[in-house]
């Protein structure tokens, strides 16, 4: 019995030396992962300036649209541009017969000539008239006279006077035939002056400068006057883009505007930014969408904006001095409020934030700007935020970049 004994505390004695290296074991695993940083990556918070903007999406429109349409009756001769031309004001565009009009304009020519002639003879028998008419006065006066003094009989004088009232009746026809005469010479003008103005019209130029768009009618085809349409033109430089805002933004776009055009910007694709200014605001709020519509000129002189297409506009309110910028990925919500992750010394400290608004970049990923909590410089924590607690120690994956370097590497990338 007392040698069972013995064994059995020989057992419990081996088994108690064999723990102890575990134990110690264990302890220093622990120690290793208290001390263990957790791996994240940071920016540091800039200050720059931050502009107020209002993104929208806009149409384009042609300042000016002209469908180019035949003013008179006749057939195409000619097309002198090419589709799709750049033209300039008063280029030629088409030639129409014009035969017809030049035989009708020598026709009455003619007519002209002739009614002038008959005017002018018309004129000679007025001062024939006037002629007679005075010696026929005379001769009545003195007629009359010699009555009196019982030298000529009544009836001689009033033959004498019947010849002068049968005169000035002449005098006055012909006066009449006179002014008939001027009317028809007047008429003969302004029927020649419609023919040669329609003899302009056979020449079809462009009424503004733009860009030319399909030939509707080709040689052959004969058009009338303001019926089909020959060709459009638009102008492309300047052009302008309607857009629509909130109803919310009228009042401050308004007063802003008052003090000079607001700034519109526009951006393609290919990284390319176009600026322009707002022109015009519409008079009415669109009822079924809560929109007001605004129109924008761009210069436009290298043809990149095209009537019809859409593209993304940014109308620029005003530009906030020196703002403190972060990652808006960096903006975590807690019981408290916002707060953002700070690393001083390789340690993780929680920070109370107050942003004041977002703003989106026109590259790179939206921004929050900081009113309060961050000082510019700050190295503050973009990934891996879900693995720290105050005062953990962190490792950095990378360096820490300004805000701005590590937005243009996200643009690259």
């Amino acid at each position: 019995m007392s040698r069972r004994h013995d064994k059995l505390a020989y057992l419990t004695y081996l088994g108690l030396l064999m723990c102890l290296p575990l134990t110690s074991c264990s302890r220093v695993t622990a120690d290793v992962a208290a001390i263990e940083a957790v791996p994240v990556r940071t920016v540091r918070a800039v200050s720059q300036d931050v502009p107020l903007e209002i993104p929208a999406v806009g149409n384009v429109e042609a300042m000016e649209s002209v469908a180019v349409k035949s003013r008179i009756v006749g057939q195409i001769n000619r097309v002198a541009f090419e589709e799709g031309q750049s033209v300039s004001k008063g280029q030629l565009l088409f030639t129409i017969d014009r035969d017809v009009l030049e035989r009708q304009a020598v026709e009455q020519q003619a007519e002209l000539q002739r009614d002038a002639a008959v005017e002018q003879q018309a004129r000679a028998v007025v001062a024939r008239d006037v002629a007679s008419q005075k010696q026929s006065q005379s001769e009545a006066d003195v007629a009359m006279k010699l009555e009196m003094l019982g030298v000529i009989s009544g009836q001689r004088a009033n033959q004498l006077m019947t010849t002068r009232d049968t005169a000035h009746a002449a005098l006055e026809s012909d006066q009449a035939a006179v002014e008939a005469a001027v009317g028809a010479t007047k008429a003969d003008r302004a029927r020649l002056a419609q023919t040669q103005l329609q003899l302009s019209f056979t020449q079809v130029v462009a009424p503004i400068a733009g860009r030319a768009g399909a030939a509707m009618v080709k040689a052959g085809n004969v058009v009338r006057d303001n019926d089909t349409t020959l060709v459009s033109i638009l102008q492309l430089a300047p052009i302008n883009v309607t857009f629509g805002i909130p109803e919310q933004s009228l009042s401050e776009v308004q007063r802003l505007n008052a003090g000079g055009h607001l700034s519109v910007e526009e951006s393609h694709g290919d990284g390319t930014a176009y600026e322009g200014h707002l022109v015009f605001i519409d008079n009415t709020v669109d009822a079924t969408t809560g929109t007001i519509r605004l129109k924008a000129a761009f210069p436009n002189a290298d043809g990149a904006l095209w009537p019809g297409e859409f593209i993304n506009l940014r109308l620029r309110l005003r530009v906030d001095k020196g703002q403190i910028l972060i990652p808006e990925s960096s903006i975590q919500d807690g019981l408290d409020g916002k707060y953002a992750w700070l690393v001083k010394s390789g340690v993780a400290t929680m920070v109370s934030v107050t942003v004041l608004r977002t703003y989106k970049p026109e590259n790179g990923p939206e921004q929050s700007v900081i009113g309060s909590g961050i000082n510019p410089g700050d190295m503050i924590v973009t990934e891996g935020q879900l693995r720290l607690t105050p005062g953990v120690r962190v490792s950095l994956l990378d360096a820490p970049r300004l805000h701005s370097q590590a937005n243009k590497d996200k643009t690259a990338q």
